[in-house]
């Protein structure tokens, strides 16, 4: 059992992962296929935490001048003697990540890059100095790390010296070195993402398209480029005129398992740790994506889950990716969804497929044009995945998890609350009928609003399972009452109820029990719900607390229906 070897939770770096005695999973195979598939410029699309910012990483300790090659020791590329020879620290390298040119405006965005940039030319400051460079190059190296004045924070450049500080990068350190230099560029998209956000897209991609073409395109400087990022951004000329350029998509068959985990790492990972028994947990929840023709697993879900078991080796599975974006374009989706496509969702959430069209060329400012464009998005982000391939561009998408679709679940959820709220006197009303045992009001509107939100049924789960998403909507919605003390699951009687209210000004005290029912069933359920109240005195609580009134709900639901019971005393 290796407990003795950390988990490297967030540690992107690829040095420091061998040097410091984190677990690695081997993923150098990457290099020995770009350099036996040639081309010069590579782009890689994969969702967020599947490992690209890692390999890139990688990529830079391998070809950069200064390798250390014992950090290779063991693994897959250290058996390809020739590639080493050939190509092991023998290259200069830019490696620059856009991950945080995060900013509300055009021209703090272009500080940002400038940063970035100029913070990656700071490490090459011999250039300032360097005898194979004239006195005007050194001069225009020192425009790439201008630090700027009071109010200007960071490295500052000019629109022109940005535009070009790549290319004049690497034509600096080809001269000094007297070698071509490989360009790495994680995260690449990330400026066109905010930008569309912030409203100032067409500003940003004019100076990324010239940044880029500038070092990619007829670059005599250039050895090879590897850009990473989530979509491939194409209409927009960012890319045109690339020769030899290969960018390499989620369907793509090529380097199908450098990017995430495959089942035979996740099961190595397992037994290193000694958590065999939870294979079949860390399968349900994390594996499922679909990248070429390869069955992926996130990696960021499993080394969190492995980390947790190591502390408390009872814990469950949980979402850990959910907490890793904003979830924008989920919820953008669920807001743009009409009927036929919630109806979709309904289906996905159950772990059915549907045909969809991907276009896997879109611009930031496509995304939300249409639900069309939406599907592509959810699909090449890692929401969905495939299951199959059929005419042209027609894919069989799926849920590829139960941590994604535990995503879906929370954002309708949320979604459901949001829309609800925007008719507050009918959520009143809803609520104080519960106060008036008016059983009917409740079951009138309780339907309503299960017909207006989506269903999320899971066709395979057990029978409590089912029952807990009509309780997360019964739950939300009298929460909208902040006065009533609100108990979800709480201990009473001889078990644990569903939901308690106590009503303090009025006395009252609701104890709430919710069922699935089969088909045909809504009344006979609802009338179990009562007995087991009754049987379990989940009202011992509510009258320890002093409430004389209590008024208990059977409620029985099945997918947009339900049945509504009641007693009191």
């Amino acid at each position: 059992m290796g407990t003795g070897r950390k988990l490297p939770i967030g540690i992107e770096n690829f040095g420091e992962i061998r040097t410091e005695g984190f677990y690695y999973v081997d993923k150098t195979g990457l290099i020995i296929e770009l350099l036996n598939n040639w081309s010069k410029v590579n782009l890689f699309t994969r969702p967020r935490r599947f490992g690209k910012s890692l390999n890139m990483s990688m990529l830079k300790a391998f070809f950069e001048y200064g390798c250390d090659s014992r950090i290779f020791d063991g693994l897959q590329i250290a058996r390809e003697l020739k590639l080493c020879e050939t190509y092991m620290g023998k290259f200069p390298v830019i490696s620059i990540s856009l991950k945080d040119a995060d900013a509300a405006d055009y021209e703090t965005a272009k500080r940002m890059l400038s940063s970035i940039i100029g913070s990656e030319a700071m490490r090459f400051s011999f250039l300032a100095e360097s005898d194979r460079l004239s006195n005007f190059e050194k001069e225009q190296y020192r425009q790439l790390v201008r630090i700027g004045g009071k109010g200007e924070p960071g490295f500052i450049m000019a629109d022109e010296v940005l535009v070009n500080s790549l290319l004049t990068l690497s034509r600096f350190l080809h001269k000094h070195y007297g070698q071509k230099v490989i360009v790495l560029i994680d995260e690449y998209d990330v400026p066109l993402d905010k930008a569309q956000n912030f409203g100032y897209y067409d500003d940003m991609v004019g100076t990324i398209r010239k940044l880029f073409s500038r070092v990619l395109k007829s670059n005599d400087d250039l050895y090879f480029a590897v850009l990473t990022g989530c979509l491939r951004i194409a209409k927009e000329s960012i890319f045109s005129g690339l020769n030899n350029f290969n960018a390499l998509s989620i369907t793509d068959a090529r380097y199908e398992e450098h990017f995430g985990f495959s089942d035979e790492e996740v099961r190595k990972l397992l037994a290193f740790y000694g958590f065999e028994s939870r294979y079949e947990s860390v399968k349900e929840w994390y594996d499922g994506y679909q990248f070429g023709n390869a069955d992926v697993y996130c990696p960021w879900d499993v080394i969190n889950y492995v980390d947790l078991l190591r502390s408390d080796p009872d814990a469950a599975p949980k979402a850990f990716w959910i907490n890793t974006s904003s979830n924008d374009i989920l919820k953008t989706f669920l807001r743009m969804a009409k009927q036929r496509t919630k109806r979709e969702i309904e289906q996905l959430v159950e772990g059915q497929c549907i045909t969809k069209s991907i276009n896997q060329e879109l611009t930031y400012r496509d995304l939300y044009q249409n639900m069309d464009n939406l599907w592509s998005v959810l699909f090449t982000t890692g929401y969905l995945t495939h299951r199959g391939k059929s005419e042209g561009d027609n894919y069989q998408l799926a849920i590829p998890n139960r941590e994604i679709r535990k995503i879906f679940v929370d954002q309708i959820l949320n979604w459901f609350q949001e829309d609800v709220r925007k008719d507050m006197s009918k959520l009143d009303a809803f609520c104080r009928a519960f106060a008036q045992a008016d059983a009917v009001m409740i079951e009138k509107q309780f339907n309503a609003y299960l017909q207006r939100t989506i269903s999320v049924r899971d066709a395979g789960a057990r029978k409590e399972k089912k029952e807990n998403f009509y309780h997360g909507i019964l739950l939300g919605l009298l929460s909208h009452c902040e006065e009533w003390d609100i108990d979800s699951n709480a201990e009473s009687g001889d078990g644990f109820s569903d939901i308690l209210v106590e009503i303090e000004e009025e006395k009252i005290g609701i104890v709430i029990e919710i069922k699935y029912a089969s088909e045909g069933s809504l009344r006979t359920d609802c009338q179990k719900a009562l007995r087991q109240i009754r049987e379990k005195n989940y009202e011992r609580k509510l009258r320890q607390d002093g409430m004389s009134r209590i008024i208990r709900y059977g409620i029985a639901c099945r997918r947009k229906e339900c049945r509504v019971m009641l007693e009191e005393s």
